[in-house]
């Protein structure tokens, strides 16, 4: 095996004097959308966001509408024990408003009920519910004590939900409510009262009083709400969810696919795939590196057949990450490696700090000048190389190596887990306005799954109501666990398991390269499998030897860039 000079290099083998078919010509470098397929891109993060939760909002609502309700179609939400000293309890402000120039009959066709129950806790209090017209209410508490409830408290804080109430000074009696005529919905007496009303147009209050007017209200509440537009509004929501999503989804895909070359070319003298034929019998025959990252490209396996290239070939990216299974792997060491990795953390936590202020100013070197400074970017691709080899050890990586990683910054190239960053010689300064929030958003949605999805689930008791209680998940996570009991019980780690793993820790890197600002490569919808960069030929048909797939200079080829 011999090895060039060449700026990315290129591994050379002796050949049999037979013929193979030279695949066809790579492309000559990395690409980014353009013209009018970048703002397709551009339009397609934008829609991605409202079409998703218009997908979400109306399948809970659907949901929500399906198992909720009781058997009347009311929604119920208790409320906390209300009590106060005053002689009434009220809402804030109005509990229905609608503006004046709103039709009436807009709500009507709403159907929109709303039913309070209130249990007085004295025993042989005579409760009252009354609905009004707000200013009625307000003009017959004007200098009576009352309180209004302002809202409630919330239970993760400690403790019980409890009302917020805010207190008007007055009389500590008020004239009897069941002798006013003003009420539109009212209902009195002993024992658990409750009270329906259909919801019109204007502005309306509620009030709790004792029948009599007199002080000292406690009860227990609750609300109630049946509307019948609930469910026509689920469907409408999915409707336009699908219809937003799938032009986004189509957007994005023809902004990220449809691209054109970089400007810049294969550096000189950089070699080129070639036939067996062509370089005659017992030839060396070259193994090209790619141009935008500087790994190895597969290389036709020596024999008189024609070479069968995959349809779906590894994409063209300058983030070159590489994993070594380091079998044999113990059998319970990953259960404790976590802990050993303190240490690691506690660097990792302040490092990520400087990292995102070495980005910030990044970001401003690159608006203002077009380069990152490479000073900075090699302490960024530092941090990030350092991260790679502590979760290979014990996080979400792999657990592929019982080697302990090491506290640097370096390349360390011995090291079973490797990660490197081709250094772009120019960025574009308009670019890096955008691509970190906007264009990666789909790319957000994909790692926000891997890393850390979610679910809720709905539960109902008796005395609380009913609540959602939400749960988070990893898939990578799932996978990893489930390769760390195939080491404790089988002693081994299924290698179609470990080249997901890393195929998907790939998909992370290299959209955290380019929402770094790293790179202006847009991070390829494709999943590239297996611990190495780019798939070999076999090894039987392999020289001895391969150097390192991501030579430790190598350097993303210069490009003309727009802004």
């Amino acid at each position: 095996m011999s090895s060039t000079n060449e700026p990315f290099g290129a591994v050379a083998f002796t050949n049999s004097p037979s013929t193979v078919q030279a695949p066809a010509p790579a492309r000559t470098g990395p690409s980014h959308p353009g013209g009018r397929h970048l703002a397709a891109l551009i339009i397609g993060c934008l829609l991605i966001v409202p079409g998703l939760g218009l997908l979400l909002g109306g399948a809970g609502l659907g949901i929500t509408y399906a198992v909720a309700r009781d058997s009347a179609g009311y929604l119920t939400f208790s409320m906390p024990d209300l009590s106060s000293s005053s002689p009434a309890l009220t809402t804030a402000d109005a509990v229905v408003a609608t503006s004046s120039d709103v039709p009436f009959w807009v709500l009507d066709r709403l159907e929109f009920d709303v039913r309070l129950t209130a249990t007085p806790l004295e025993p042989g209090k005579t409760v009252f519910l009354g609905i009004a017209p707000a200013g009625s209410l307000s003009t017959y508490l004007s200098g009576v004590a009352h309180d209004q409830v302002v809202g409630i408290t919330d239970p993760r804080t400690g403790g019980q939900r409890s009302a917020v109430l805010r207190a008007t000074p007055g009389a500590a009696t008020a004239p009897a409510p069941t002798t006013q005529t003003f009420w539109t919905a009212s209902a009195t007496g002993p024992g658990q009262q409750q009270l329906t009303w259909r919801v019109t147009g204007g502005q309306w209050a509620a009030v709790i009083m004792n029948a009599d007017g007199s002080s000292g209200v406690a009860v227990a509440s609750s609300i109630g709400v049946r509307a019948g537009f609930l469910l026509p509004m689920a469907f409408i929501m999915l409707g336009l969810g699908l219809v937003i999503s799938g032009v986004a989804v189509a957007l994005i895909i023809i902004g990220a696919s449809g691209s054109r070359p970089s400007s810049y070319t294969r550096p000189p003298g950089s070699p080129t795939p070639v036939s067996a034929a062509a370089g005659g019998p017992g030839q060396p025959m070259m193994m090209p590196m790619a141009a935008s990252t500087g790994v190895p490209v597969q290389a036709p396996p020596p024999t008189g057949e024609p070479v069968a290239w995959s349809s779906h070939p590894r994409a063209m990216s300058p983030v070159a990450l590489d994993a070594r299974l380091d079998e044999p792997l113990s059998r319970w060491l990953w259960l404790v490696k976590w802990f050993l990795a303190i240490p690691h953390f506690i660097v990792l936590g302040f490092l990520w700090v400087a990292f995102s202020v070495v980005s910030v100013i990044a970001f401003f070197a690159i608006l203002f000048t077009g380069r990152y400074p490479r000073g900075l970017f090699a302490f960024n691709l530092g941090v990030l190389q350092w991260s790679w080899r502590v979760s290979y050890y014990c996080g979400n990586g792999g657990l592929g190596t019982d080697r302990y990683p090491p506290f640097s910054l370096g390349p360390e190239p011995d090291y079973p887990a490797r990660l490197d960053i081709a250094y772009p010689e120019r960025l574009s300064r308009g670019l890096v306005l955008v691509k970190w929030w906007l264009l990666a958003i789909p790319h957000y949605i994909i790692l926000g799954l891997l890393l850390g999805g979610g679910g809720w689930v709905w539960e109902r008791t008796t005395r609380s109501g009913a609540r959602i209680d939400t749960y988070g998940w990893s898939v990578l996570g799932l996978l990893v666990a489930i390769a760390g009991f195939s080491l404790l019980f089988t002693a081994r780690y299924p290698r179609a398991l470990f080249d997901l793993v890393i195929g998907l820790n790939r998909w992370v890197y290299r959209v955290v390269a380019y929402a770094a600002l790293m790179t202006d490569v847009y991070p390829p919808f494709q999943l590239d499998e297996g611990g190495s960069e780019v798939p070999l030929a076999p090894p039987s048909q392999l020289p001895a030897q391969l150097p390192p797939p991501v030579p430790a200079d190598r350097t993303e080829p210069p490009r003309q860039v727009d802004g």
